[in-house]
C-alpha cells in the first residue's frame, strides 16, 4: 500500500488550493511545530507533481513579512506570510506596522496552539510549548495593523477564508490581512461532496474610482481662481501613472510640488515644479492646498499655515480610518484612485481655464523654473566639502555613488538622519525606483529590497540603511536568503554611531537641558562593529571606507573600467559620524549561488588603524570580458588581480593578500593615479616612513 493509497484530504489540502487560486505565488516561510499538517501535504502535492506558492525560507518573521511586502510593491500583487504561533506573531509585528502604514496587500497566516489536551485528535498537544504559546488573544498583537482578521475554527471553510482574506487585503485601500489555523483544524478531513463555499471569482476586491464631477468641478474652480498653489503628496507614486499627472497638473497650474516623508517618487526630481521635502517652506504663502495620497502633510507644531488658503484632499483613504487622529485644514475632501481624480481634475482645468489663468499659470512656473535652479545650486554646493577621514560628508558620498547608479535601478532610503542627503544627491526619475520609510519599524529596507529583487530580477536594488536601523533589519537573516535564493542587493550602510533621531528628539524638547550640558543621550551605539565582514560572513563582498579620498578614486576606478568595456561597479559604503558628517562603512553584497560568482575582499586593514586598509579582490574564475556577479555589476580587470584561486580558509585570505600586494606594486610601478597612490601614502604615514610597496 502506497501513501497515496491512504491519503486523506484534510483542510491542508483546501488551504493549499486556495492560495494557488488567489495567485500567490510565494510563501514566505518561518515554521513551528504548529504546521506539520501544511508540511505534510505540501510533501504529497510535491510527490504529485502539483503546483503550489513556492517556499522562501526566511530565518526571521520581520525578514518575511518585509520580502512579501517588496514582491508585493514591485508586481501590485499580494503575497503571502507563514509563521509560528503567538511567537512568530509577535516577531512579524513591525513589520506589519509597516506594511499597514505603506498599504501594501499581504496575507500573514499564523499557526495557533492545538486545542485538544487529553484526546487522541491528530495534531492535539504533544510538546510543552502547546502549553505556553496559547495566548488569551493572539490576534491582537497584530489587530492595529491588518484590515481584517480571522481564525479558522472549520475545515472545510479553508478554501473559502483564503478567497476572503485575499479579497479583503486587495480592495483599497489595500493592505495586510492575519488568519490563524488550529493545529488539529489543518489536520481535519473533509469531505469534498459536501463544501458549498464561494470560489474566488465570488470574492473579488473592490478597487476605488474617481467622483462625481460637480465635486471635482469645485476644486477645480477654487485651484484656478488662487495666485500660489501648492500640491503636497507622499504615496501617490504606488501607481505608476500618477506621477505624470502630477507633473502635468503642476505644468497646466503653475503650481509646486513637495512631498513629506516620501514613501514613493511622485514627480520626477529634475522637474521645475518640484519643490523639494519641507511643504512648511511654502504653507504660510500658499492661499490653495492640495493633498494627493499623504497621510502627514506636515508637523503642525512646526508648519504656519495661511489661514485664508483653500485646502482640498484627494486620497484613497481621506478619513484616515487608521489613525485615531488627524486633523489638517480641509474644505473638501475625495476618496478614490487618486490616478482617476487626478485625471478627472486635468480634464476639467483644460475644459474651462480661460486664457487670463493660463498667462498667469505661465508666469508663476518661470518663477518655480528659477527657484529649482536655485535649490540645484544649494545641492551641488552640499556635496563639495569632501569630508574629512573618519568624517565623510554624506551629500559628498551620495553625490559621487550617484554617477553610477542607473536610472531603472531601484532605491530604498532608510538612511534616517541622512535621508535628504540620499534623496536630494540621488536624484530619482522613473516611477517605482524610490521607495522610502512609510512607517516607524526600522530596518524595513533590507527584507524589502529582497522582495523586490525577487521580483524584478533584472532590476539592481540598493538600499540606504543607518547603522541603527541595520540591526533592525536582523542582517543575518537577511544575508542567509539572499545566499539561499540567489538575490543579490547592494547595502550602502552610514553609520553615524547610534540613533541620531532620539539625540535630535531630545534637544529639541529640551534645547538648554541637561542632557545637552552633559552630552548623554542614551543613543551611542558606538563605533568598531566590522560590518563589511558581517556581509562576508554570509559569502558577500563587504568594502568599508572611512577616507574621502577613497569616494573619488572608487569611482574613478569604476568609470576608467566601464570606458574599457566593463560594466559598472558600484561599491557599496557606508557609516556616517558625528553631526554633519560621518565614519563611512559599507558592504556591497554580491551573493553567490552555483552559476555566479563570488568575491570576496581579499585584505582586511592592515593594522586596524584609518587609512591603513589594504585593497583588492580575489579573483576567482573571472572570464575577461565584463562579468555580472550577483548583481553587482562589474569586477575588476582580469589583469587586476592574479594568484591562487581556489583555496580556501586561511589559504585564500593569504593569497589574497598576496595577489592585492602584487597589485599595489604593478600600480605603483606603472604609475597609474589615485587611489594606489593615496594608499601608499597613508601606508607609509602608519608604518614609519615604508610603503606597501617595499618589505
Amino acid at each position: 500500500m502506497t501513501m497515496t493509497d491512504t491519503y486523506t484530504r484534510t483542510a491542508s489540502h483546501d488551504l493549499l488550493q486556495g492560495l494557488v487560486d488567489l495567485g500567490i505565488d510565494y510563501l514566505f516561510c518561518n515554521l513551528g511545530t504548529d504546521h506539520a499538517p501544511l508540511i505534510e501535504e505540501m510533501a504529497h502535492w510535491r510527490s504529485q507533481g502539483r503546483a503550489f506558492p513556492q517556499l522562501i525560507l526566511c530565518p526571521h518573521e520581520n525578514t518575511a513579512v518585509h520580502m512579501a511586502g517588496g514582491y508585493a510593491v514591485a508586481t501590485g500583487r499580494g503575497q503571502a506570510v507563514l509563521v509560528h504561533v503567538d511567537a512568530g506573531t509577535a516577531n512579524a509585528a513591525m513589520g506589519l506596522h509597516n506594511l499597514c502604514r505603506t498599504r501594501i496587500p499581504v496575507l500573514l497566516i499564523a499557526g495557533r496552539a492545538p486545542m485538544s489536551t487529553f484526546d487522541n485528535a491528530t495534531g492535539g498537544r504533544d510538546t510543552y510549548v502547546h502549553f505556553i504559546q496559547e495566548p488569551f488573544d493572539q490576534a491582537s498583537v497584530v489587530r492595529p495593523y491588518v484590515k481584517w482578521e480571522y481564525n479558522l475554527a472549520w475545515p472545510a471553510m479553508a478554501h473559502e477564508v483564503v478567497s476572503r482574506a485575499g479579497a479583503v487585503m486587495q480592495s483599497d485601500p489595500t493592505g495586510p490581512v492575519y488568519l490563524t489555523l488550529p493545529r488539529e483544524v489543518l489536520a481535519a478531513p473533509v469531505d469534498a461532496s459536501s463544501i458549498g463555499a464561494y470560489g474566488h471569482q465570488n470574492h473579488l476586491p473592490v478597487k476605488a474610482q474617481g467622483a462625481d464631477l460637480a465635486a471635482v468641478q469645485a476644486i477645480a474652480d477654487k485651484l484656478m481662481a488662487s495666485e500660489n498653489p501648492m500640491l503636497v503628496t507622499a504615496y501617490a507614486g504606488r501607481n505608476h501613472e500618477a506621477p505624470a499627472l502630477i507633473e502635468k497638473l503642476a505644468t497646466l497650474c503653475g503650481m509646486r510640488v513637495c512631498e513629506f516623508n516620501t514613501i514613493y517618487l511622485n514627480i520626477r526630481r529634475d522637474s521645475p515644479y518640484f519643490a523639494g521635502y519641507n511643504p512648511a517652506a511654502f504653507t504660510e504663502q500658499a492661499d490653495f492646498g492640495l493633498m494627493v495620497d499623504v497621510d502627514v502633510p506636515w508637523i503642525p507644531k512646526t508648519t504656519r499655515v495661511n489661514p485664508k488658503a483653500y485646502w482640498a484632499q484627494l486620497d484613497v483613504d481621506a478619513i484616515k480610518r487608521d489613525i485615531p487622529m488627524w486633523g489638517f485644514p480641509l474644505n473638501a475632501r475625495i476618496e478614490g484612485d487618486s490616478v482617476k481624480l487626478l485625471q478627472q481634475l486635468i480634464a476639467v482645468i483644460e475644459q474651462t481655464a480661460s486664457a487670463e489663468f493660463k498667462r498667469k499659470a505661465q508666469a508663476r512656473g518661470q518663477v518655480l523654473q528659477q527657484a529649482h535652479q536655485a535649490n540645484q545650486q544649494r545641492v551641488a554646493a552640499l556635496a563639495g566639502a569632501p569630508g574629512t577621514l573618519n568624517a565623510i560628508n554624506p551629500h559628498h558620498l551620495c553625490a559621487a555613488l550617484a554617477k553610477q547608479i542607473k536610472p531603472d535601478d531601484v532605491i530604498l532610503n532608510e538612511a534616517i538622519r541622512n535621508t535628504m542627503a540620499v534623496f536630494e544627491q540621488i536624484p530619482r526619475e522613473l516611477p517605482g525606483s524610490l521607495i522610502g520609510l512609510s512607517g516607524g519599524g526600522l530596518g524595513f529596507s533590507a527584507g524589502t529590497a529582497l522582495g523586490i529583487k525577487l521580483a524584478q530580477a533584472q532590476s539592481r536594488v540598493i538600499h540606504f540603511v543607518g547603522d541603527g536601523s541595520f540591526y533592525f533589519s536582523n542582517p543575518s537573516a537577511v544575508y542567509a536568503v539572499a545566499r539561499q535564493y540567489g538575490l543579490p542587493i547592494l547595502t550602502v550602510l552610514l553609520d553615524n554611531g547610534g540613533w541620531s533621531a532620539v539625540k535630535e528628539s531630545t534637544l529639541r524638547m529640551y534645547p538648554q537641558g541637561e542632557a545637552k550640558e552633559t552630552n548623554q543621550f542614551a543613543s551611542d551605539l558606538g563605533y568598531g562593529t566590522d560590518f563589511a565582514a558581517i556581509a562576508e560572513a554570509a559569502g558577500a563582498h563587504g568594502e568599508r571606507l572611512s577616507d574621502p579620498a577613497d569616494v573619488a578614486a572608487a569611482h574613478d576606478d569604476d568609470d576608467r573600467r566601464a570606458r574599457s568595456g566593463c560594466a559598472d561597479a558600484l561599491r557599496g559604503a557606508g557609516g556616517l559620524h558625528g553631526e554633519d558628517h560621518g565614519r563611512l562603512r559599507g558592504e556591497v553584497r554580491g551573493l553567490r549561488d552555483e552559476d555566479h560568482v563570488r568575491l570576496r575582499r581579499a585584505v582586511r586593514d592592515a593594522d586596524g588603524r584609518p587609512g591603513c586598509r589594504a585593497g583588492g579582490l580575489l579573483r576567482r574564475d573571472l572570464p575577461d570580458e565584463a562579468h555580472e556577479v550577483r548583481g553587482v555589476r562589474g569586477v575588476r580587470d582580469a589583469d587586476d588581480l592574479r594568484g591562487p584561486e581556489r583555496r580556501t580558509g586561511r589559504g585564500r585570505r593569504r593569497a589574497s593578500r598576496s595577489a592585492a600586494t602584487g597589485l599595489r606594486r604593478r600600480r605603483w610601478r606603472d604609475g597609474l593615479p589615485g587611489r594606489c597612490r593615496r594608499r601608499e601614502r597613508r601606508h607609509a604615514a602608519c608604518h614609519g616612513g615604508r610603503t606597501a610597496s617595499e618589505p
